[in-house]
């Protein structure tokens, strides 16, 4: 069956641009036909620099006939309504529409119209500049032809429908079935006649890789070949990877020299100087790990000397930047982290909550009261809090905002300050994504949660809580970070007093603490989903109050593998029937019941063999309980399941007389109220 090939040929496309654009163009294409019932087989879409492609085959030559049926008035009905309805349905008589039968309604009027199918190089004639005058791109210009807004001015259209051209114009520019190459290896133009040509031509003399993932595979292949020689290896870095895909259409894999005394700047700075400003990817030694006097550039050249010109320089324009970033080094560590301290006085952190020198002064009183809770140095928690922000007056991280903490760190180090301190500094900021490690040493967890926890109670007491999806401060990410501190490092702290401890006024506001520890209850059920958790199991027991995370997680993993077994599922049945006659009978006597049952009440063996078992059980789990066992209080609990079976299966908790029924309803209470040390299990399903 017939192919389609599309090509967009414009300048060049910014790389982040250019994978989402060849999806939604692939996407766009398939959806408009299916409009007109058109399917194909594969669908392949690519990119590169300057151009998208989008090659379906196995499409019909014409959309299906199309038979549509009007239903309308019965015979009998008034002319005006079949006036309406032949107006409705395009009739220009009466005698044009069938007339159907209905057992009980009688005969009625069916319009029907039948619509031929159309070609495909017709549909696509219309669909295409469809698709390119509404595609959506972050970012467009006109391209100077006309109305149309395209990332870059759109100079080629390439369409053929089974050889042929499928003829369109988008402000002047007319398809056709012709395309460019490599701007210097061979440019074409070339004319194809189908999507293998096309592939071949471009492949071939046109010296480009269509497909990004045949780029990649070409840049990795040549960095590893390139460095093998040398005995190192690059610095792999995925988000380069991805952003010099885009960038080069024949990427070539060049190794350079760089002045080996520019190492002894930290790490960071020289691989940030790299990649930010020139897209090189760093080399380091494959024994010790550390950088190597040497730079991996994709060039999109494949230059006659190998690339020594090339090399030559990028390595002049990297020292150049190197050069920058030693001065930068020289002269903040010449000024140190106290006197970049002071100068935070002078910026602002967020109207009402004072500047950032404020937010220190609080975060530093904040780390010194946790660091006893965590088992951490309190003097260097409270040192390694006065120094975090320091480096964000530093010309290192002004110039290189995302080293901020890096640096201060390395200044910290120069300065002689503690280990720890220098650690805290770095970590402080953590975890600023899902995928970042948490702060491990108790000095840095305290300086972290202090930072976090401040932020927040500040925010609260503003009243600037996210909505929605929106959260422009990001103040989900610093609870659920706090949620992750607490919950990987086995950090036992009741929540709800470390926030007491950060309360603070806003005018005639101040921190609602019970509503932001529902925020972090919404960040801990988040976070335990995403493990794989059951919501409900999560609800039961924070259902409880419990504010220390860690516990809390103990609980629920305790109560998912109860739950799992036939005991588990047992019991929790017939707590539920426990616990729906106490809400009956509750609501009716207008009174909740509490108290212990009376022995001599008894009057059936299952009273007594559940009472007994009831208070060993509850006995054996509370003890179980203060010890933080909740897999063993759980077992103790699961023993009540044959007695309370035997129960419900003989005893009618209604009495006739008043005391034993009131006796037996005590002992529903005993059933619930011990379940309820472990989690609430009004809120667990089934």
């Amino acid at each position: 069956m017939p192919e389609l090939l599309v090509e967009l040929f414009c300048e060049e496309i910014p790389a982040r641009m250019q994978a989402k654009a060849e999806t939604d163009f692939a996407a766009a294409i398939t959806k408009g036909l299916a409009k007109f019932g058109l399917a194909g087989g594969s669908v392949v879409h690519m990119s590169g620099p300057r151009r998208l492609c989008v090659i379906i085959d196995d499409l019909p030559a014409r959309s299906k006939d199309k038979v549509e049926e009007r239903k309308g008035p019965k015979t009998t009905a008034p002319e005006q309504a079949i006036s309406g309805f032949m107006k409705a349905a395009g009739l220009s008589d009466i005698s044009q529409a069938e007339i159907r039968q209905d057992p009980k309604k009688g005969a009625y009027y069916v319009a029907v119209q039948s619509q031929p199918g159309q070609a495909t190089g017709t549909i696509l004639a219309a669909l295409i500049p469809d698709i390119v005058r509404n595609f959506h791109w972050p970012k467009s210009m006109r391209t100077g032809r006309g109305s149309l807004r395209w990332v870059r001015p759109l100079q080629r259209i390439l369409c053929l429908f089974d050889g042929d051209v499928v003829t369109f114009d988008i402000d002047g520019l007319v398809s056709g079935n012709v395309t460019e190459g490599h701007r210097v290896h061979g440019r074409g133009p070339y004319e194809v006649s189908n999507a293998a040509d096309y592939v071949a031509q471009l492949s071939g003399p046109g010296h480009v890789l269509l497909n990004r993932a045949d780029r990649r595979n070409n840049i990795v292949e040549g960095a590893a070949a390139i460095c093998a020689p040398k005995d190192v290896e690059w610095v792999e870095d995925a988000g380069l990877l991805e952003e010099v895909i885009g960038l080069a259409e024949y990427p070539q894999v060049i190794i350079g020299d760089m002045e080996p005394s520019f190492l002894s700047l930290p790490s960071e700075v020289v691989q940030l100087s790299m990649r930010t400003h020139q897209k090189y990817f760093a080399v380091r030694h494959k024994t010790t790990g550390a950088l190597a006097p040497h730079f991996i550039v994709v060039a999109n050249i494949k230059a006659a000397d190998g690339g020594a010109k090339i090399a030559a320089g990028n390595a002049k324009v990297l020292s150049a930047r190197l050069e920058d970033a030693r001065f930068f080094w020289d002269n903040d560590r010449r000024v140190g982290l106290d006197a970049m301290a002071a100068k935070l006085a002078g910026i602002d952190f967020k109207k009402g909550l004072g500047s950032i020198a404020d937010k220190v002064e609080r975060v530093a009183s904040l780390a010194r009261k946790i660091a006893p809770m965590i088992g951490a140095d309190a003097e260097l928690a409270e040192r390694a809090a006065r120094l975090a922000k320091a480096d964000l007056v530093s010309e290192m991280v002004y110039e290189f905002p995302e080293l901020q903490g890096v640096m201060g760190r390395y200044y910290a180090i120069e300065a002689g300050e503690d280990a720890q301190v220098a650690e805290a500094i770095a970590q402080h900021y953590r975890p600023q994504g899902p995928s970042e490690p948490v702060p491990s040493e108790p000095v840095s967890i305290a300086v972290a949660l202090a930072d976090k926890i401040d932020t927040l109670a500040g925010f609260w007491a503003l009243g600037e809580k996210p909505t929605g999806s929106k959260d422009p401060f990001a103040l989900r990410r610093a609870a659920l970070g706090v949620v992750r501190i607490l919950l990987e490092n086995n950090v036992r702290v009741s929540l709800k007093s470390v926030i007491g401890m950060a309360q603070m006024r806003v005018g005639d506001q101040q921190t609602d603490i019970e509503d932001l520890l529902a925020f972090f209850a919404d960040r801990l059920k988040q976070y335990l989903r995403d493990a794989g958790m059951r919501h409900d199991l999560i609800d039961a027991v924070l259902g409880r109050g419990d504010d220390d995370l860690v516990s809390i997680v103990k609980r629920v993993e305790a109560l998912n593998v109860f739950l799992e077994n036939e005991d588990g599922q047992n019991l929790l049945a017939g707590y539920k029937r426990a616990a729906n006659i106490l809400k009956a009978e509750e609501k009716k006597d207008g009174c909740t019941y509490r108290g212990i049952p009376e022995p001599r009440l008894f009057e059936a063996a299952e009273e007594r063999e559940l009472y007994a078992a009831l208070t060993a059980a509850n006995g054996a789990a509370a003890d179980a309980l203060a010890a933080e066992d909740f897999t063993s209080a759980m077992a103790a609990l699961s023993c009540l399941r044959t007695p309370l079976d035997n129960f419900f299966e003989t005893i009618i908790v209604n009495s006739d007389h008043s005391d034993v029924r009131h006796n037996r309803l005590l002992i529903l209470v005993a059933i619930r109220d011990g379940l309820h040390g472990v989690a609430n299990f009004n809120l667990i399903a089934g």
